[in-house]
């Protein structure tokens, strides 16, 4: 059996590994992370995830732009989103018209983490 493989684009290294922790733990996923949108869209490019969860703040490029390329490079325009947001519930409606498949919020909880990005992509 092959496990899921997700990717995970945050800026923040404690994120990224509480999320790697919590995704390959309690979620069984292959996680794989970058730092940036820029090196998130390469390894889109290469690995093929059966998914992203992406941070909509970060320097340099943003979530909203890294996620409009992805949606516009064909070989990485199928992978479902999902996006991790501080920005709280009043923008999710905004978001879901992006065409993500999910908005979770920061902080979220490490233990509801998996279970809900599984939601999300059913």
């Amino acid at each position: 059996m092959t496990s899921k493989r997700i990717l995970v684009i945050d800026d923040e290294d404690d994120i990224l590994k509480l999320v790697q922790t919590c995704l390959e733990i309690m979620g069984g996923w292959q996680v794989i992370t970058a730092h940036s949108g820029r090196e998130g869209l390469n390894l889109a490019q290469d690995n093929q995830p059966d998914a992203i969860l992406l941070d909509v703040m970060m320097p340099d490029e943003d979530g909203l732009s890294t996620l409009k390329k992805l949606q516009s490079n064909t070989i990485t325009s199928n992978i479902p989103v999902i996006l991790l947001t501080a920005r709280g519930r009043f923008v999710e409606q905004k978001f879901t018209q992006l065409g993500v498949r999910g908005v979770l919020n920061k902080p979220f909880n490490p233990l509801k983490l998996a279970e809900q990005v599984e939601a999300a992509l059913t």
